[in-house]
């Protein structure tokens, strides 16, 4: 434990385990998150809302809980951001709208309300981009604000990233948690599909939003992470379920050393040198751990699937907004809007019965041989210029079956820019997916 290092440098388990010991306080922590943010907003502008005092005022009920002696949870003082399309009952939450501009909901989102029974401080809001669709935000890459971050969670990811904050909330519909996650040289994690409740949350389509979380760490992913999963009434996908132990299974050795199979996708022409550089290293460096498989003939229809259920389910969900207020919304978010109008009952419905197979299909995948799926979280590092948030072709299957999926931030660019290796699981295995990264990241630090 470094004891002078920074305080807004430290990551979430372990300023929680300095302030169990009474060596830290949730005001010196949030105090320290809001001089670093001071500093490099100007340059990343990650946030939306955020009012100093509000957060220094969780902070010291959050102390005051502790020195009462009464239980608290495990991220009791832990500064928390929120993306901006999820409901915060004290902050607006106005989408990256300017139709939804001014919103001020009345109550949390069902995520929101777990993070504060845990204790945690809402530090503030994050940008997301406009309906967590691609029309970029304000936000800027930390590693060179020339870049994009990534989108839709641009925030969430860069507010980590830039070590404003040791935890984000985000949301993934296509690539929202993963790439920017890539993108900004933190860890994303995509939890299964319907583990953490949505009630609360923009709706953009409910077979494929997933709720997210960034850390700096795997092990601060399963701390946010294992509070999260549960639960909601409002959330048709969630179910009751035990407890998922994701910080005990990330700390663990998996009994056997993982197989890995490395997918590159149809779209692996679409990825740069340096990342098929990188993955080409990688993979030799794993050497009888990995195989790379093909995927089967019906899966190279997934691409086609996820747009046609985004496009239309979008389209039903902003059906008000673009019945009221179409002038206000981006060119890039209409035309989506347009093209989910005319898709034809038929195709929408092919397109979710062929997600089972293709399920079943990745199923037979894990438990014939392979503990997780290796490829590519974006095409490469982070583009030049801030018109797009890139490419998130390579996430696309894994949020349209729901699998859970892992960035780890191992690799770099030839300018130095992170590059990220994304793990994808079986579903409903979430904490061996993250303890099969715990893995692979050791491997790779081991050998650097």
């Amino acid at each position: 434990m470094n004891r002078d290092q920074p305080l807004w440098r430290l990551g979430a388990a372990e300023a929680a385990g300095r302030m169990t010991q009474g060596l830290l306080t949730s005001q010196e922590l949030v105090e320290a998150c809001l001089e670093r943010i001071r500093a490099t907003e100007p340059t990343v502008q990650a946030w939306t809302f955020l009012d100093e005092a509000h957060a220094l005022a969780q902070a010291k009920a959050a102390d005051e809980r502790r020195r009462s002696g009464v239980p608290v949870g495990s991220l009791n003082g832990l500064p928390v951001g929120i993306k901006d399309i999820i409901d915060t009952a004290d902050m607006p939450t106005e989408n990256g709208c300017a139709v939804h501009k001014g919103r001020t909901p009345s109550r949390d989102a069902a995520v929101v309300t777990m993070l504060r029974a845990a204790g945690a401080v809402i530090l503030g809001k994050t940008v997301t981009t406009e309906c967590a669709y691609f029309f970029p935000g304000k936000t800027r890459n930390p590693h060179n604000p020339e870049h994009t971050p990534g989108g839709s969670s641009s925030g969430s990811a860069a507010s980590v990233a830039a070590e404003m904050v040791p935890l984000a909330v985000g949301s993934q519909t296509n690539g929202s948690v993963i790439r920017p996650a890539a993108f900004c040289g933190v860890y994303g994690f995509k939890p299964t599909h319907g583990l953490i409740p949505r009630a609360g949350i923009l709706k953009l389509s409910r077979s494929l939003d997933h709720v997210g979380v960034f850390a700096r760490s795997l092990e601060d992913l399963a701390l946010i992470a294992e509070e999260l999963i549960g639960f909601h009434q409002e959330d048709e996908d969630t179910r009751a379920r035990a407890r998922m132990p994701l910080r005990a299974l990330v700390a663990e050795a998996p009994p056997v050393e993982p197989m890995f199979a490395f997918i590159k996708t149809p779209h692996w022409e679409k990825a740069s040198g340096d990342m098929k550089d990188a993955f080409t290293e990688l993979v030799q460096a794993l050497g009888d751990r990995v195989e790379e498989v093909d995927l089967s003939v019906g899966a190279a229809d997934a691409w086609s699937w996820h747009k046609t259920v985004m496009e239309v389910e979008m389209a039903a969900n902003f059906e008000k907004e673009w019945t009221a207020a179409r002038d206000q919304l981006s060119a890039p978010l209409r035309a989506l809007i347009e093209r989910g109008r005319e898709v034809r009952a038929v195709d929408y419905q092919r397109a979710l019965r062929g997600v089972p197979a293709l399920i079943e299909g990745f199923e037979d995948l894990f438990l014939e041989r392979y503990d997780a799926i290796l490829t590519p979280a974006a095409p490469g590092s982070a583009p030049k210029g801030l018109t797009s948030t890139g490419d998130p072709a390579f996430c696309t299957p894994w949020s349209l079956t729901g699998m859970p999926a892992v960035t780890l931030p191992v690799l770099q660019d030839s300018a130095g820019l992170p590059i990220g290796v994304q793990l994808v699981g079986r579903r409903n295995f979430d904490g061996r997916l993250l303890r099969t990264a715990r893995w692979l990241r050791d491997r790779i630090e081991a050998q650097a």
